[in-house]
């Protein structure tokens, strides 16, 4: 099984500010030489507090948070060192699912515009008529009627912005997608739908994840491997039946039993 994605001693840092004049007081590390590898076609989970910095791991893969120092390799390209320019081309192959279906969703767009745009970035040789039907194919894809197209998102519910959001991040056609809490945002009844389609679409599509989340019950329901973080650091990795089975850390058995049972 090949590896798409390794991560080598990745940090993130961010300045503290403080006192009159905004000197630095300090730096945060918000990820603090993190090490983890993803195969090619199966699902890792990174699950951890607020504030753990799986939420910024998942940006610094994306180059939507600075990298203060570590490796990224995709593919054996070694992303850190490209410029914007050069990693362009890697905005087809790594795209993100973003937490929050509300925010995420441009309001004054429909939601051809918003499945649009990436087509018009990326493929620009594309007419109208070839995105209409590429915005069909999407919307099919996640269980949503093409005539939806000319819509708004405030006429959508959660879930079905969601898939929305699934559908802008599938546009492009990526191999690996980070999914930054793609189910916490949602009533608990629509999470196993979206985590379903995730799923599914990963089976037919051939996608590889970075699954992020706070809830241990849902990363171990979808991953094949777990990486649990707190401050900066994963302090365990081990598949999801290992991790239920025998936790190590403390503080992986502490996520296991805030797990709510019936």
């Amino acid at each position: 099984m090949s590896t798409l994605l390794e991560v080598t001693d990745l940090h993130v840092h961010y300045p503290l500010r403080g006192g009159l004049f905004g000197h630095s007081a300090g730096m945060v590390r918000a990820v603090d030489g993190v090490t983890f590898a993803v195969p090619r076609g199966k699902t890792v989970g990174l699950v951890g507090e607020s504030g753990s910095g799986k939420t910024t791991t998942g940006r610094a893969l994306t180059r939507l948070a600075p990298i203060t120092g570590g490796s990224i390799k995709y593919d054996g390209v070694e992303l850190t060192r490209l410029s914007e320019h050069a990693f362009f081309p890697f905005r087809k192959r790594i795209q993100m699912i973003f937490q929050d279906p509300f925010n995420s969703l441009n309001p004054r767009l429909t939601i051809f515009q918003i499945l649009s745009e990436p087509l018009e970035i990326h493929f620009r040789k594309m007419t109208r008529v070839e995105r209409e039907k590429r915005v069909a194919e999407l919307l099919a894809l996640v269980g949503l009627e093409a005539a939806h197209r000319h819509r708004y998102p405030h006429e959508f519910s959660g879930g079905q912005r969601q898939r929305i959001g699934i559908a802008r991040a599938l546009a492009v056609e990526p191999e690996f997608i980070v999914c930054d809490e793609p189910v916490s945002a949602l009533d608990v009844s629509v999470q196993a739908q979206i985590v379903n389609l995730l799923r599914d679409l990963q089976d037919r599509l051939g996608l590889t994840y970075l699954f992020i989340a706070h809830d241990l019950a849902v990363v171990e329901h979808v991953s094949d491997e777990v990486l649990v973080m707190t401050g900066g650091k994963i302090v365990e990795a081990a598949t999801a039946e290992e991790i239920y089975a025998r936790p190590q850390h403390e503080y992986t058995r502490k996520l296991i039993e805030a797990v709510p049972t019936l």
